[in-house]
């Protein structure tokens, strides 16, 4: 008994010695890189094309904008103190307060005592934003555009955000002019850009041809139809990237919502890289 007894108190020792010497250690979970989801989204000025001209739903396009949960978005066509909409109404800050994002608006043109442009939603802090102007060529006219660029940060890594809306009321030559400026402000930019918004012009026109100068499509190839919202048959809103090698893009589609506007959402899924 008691050589059994000895023998346990021996081996009961042994392994807590061996327990001592070899202590667990915790690993820390391997950590990927940030990733974004990105939406820009033609509002129509928040009227339904299904409904009368009057009429404005700015709650159906928060609906779409929260059901995917995107972290920036780019948003055209808002009006912001106008007769139509309302002169008392803010489309840009009212779509912040019915998502619970950050904003930064900028005005294209004067209207009906109000403005009418282009806006960002963040829900990442706002860094820094900046307008740029789009001008038109004297000898067509047409309509001034906007840039409403934003600079945020996630997990440490900064980049620009912007809205855009090229101008449809002229020849393709307009657009083509202020591609060229758009292409002018890009080359000088210090952080890598995602830009988005409706560009009113299609894959295999000049205007695209000359964006291309310092954009890529967030599409891998043949980008969706994203207008009209019922029945789409053309691709003119886009989401591009300046640096390619600083992004990946996990993922690119429509969203299939033919009601809050006359445009369909798109929708990217983006790893951001130092």
């Amino acid at each position: 008994m008691k050589f059994i007894h000895f023998t346990l108190l021996f081996l009961l020792t042994a392994a807590c010695g061996k327990s001592k010497q070899e202590p667990i250690v915790p690993v820390d979970p391997v950590k990927g890189s940030p990733v974004i989801k990105v939406m820009t989204y033609n509002i129509h000025i928040g009227n339904p094309p299904s409904e009368v001209a009057s009429a404005r739903n700015l709650q159906a396009i928060a609906n779409v904008i929260n059901l995917q949960k995107p972290d920036l978005v780019a948003l055209q066509e808002v009006d912001v103190n106008t007769t139509r909409s309302g002169k008392d109404v803010d489309q840009a800050k009212e779509l912040a307060k019915l998502t619970g994002m950050y904003y930064f608006y900028t005005k294209a043109i004067d209207y009906q005592g109000g403005q009418f442009g282009d806006a960002v939603l963040s829900r990442l802090p706002i860094i820094e934003s900046k307008r740029y102007e789009l001008s038109v060529t004297p000898e067509l006219g047409g309509e001034l555009r906007s840039v409403a660029m934003i600079v945020v940060e996630k997990e440490g890594i900064g980049f620009n955000f912007a809205s855009t809306h090229l101008d449809h009321l002229t020849s393709d030559a307009n657009r083509d002019h202020q591609a060229k400026e758009l292409v002018n402000h890009i080359k000088v930019l210090d952080k890598p850009l995602i830009i988005a918004g409706d560009l009113n012009a299609q894959p295999t026109s000049n205007t695209i041809k000359i964006l291309q100068q310092q954009l890529t499509y967030a599409c891998a190839s043949n980008c969706p139809f994203t207008f009209p919202s019922v029945n789409a048959n053309r691709t003119i809103d886009y989401i591009m990237l300046n640096k390619p090698e600083k992004f990946t893009v996990k993922d690119y589609r429509i969203i299939n919502e033919g009601y809050a506007s006359d445009h369909l959402p798109v929708l990217a899924t983006i790893e951001l890289k130092k």
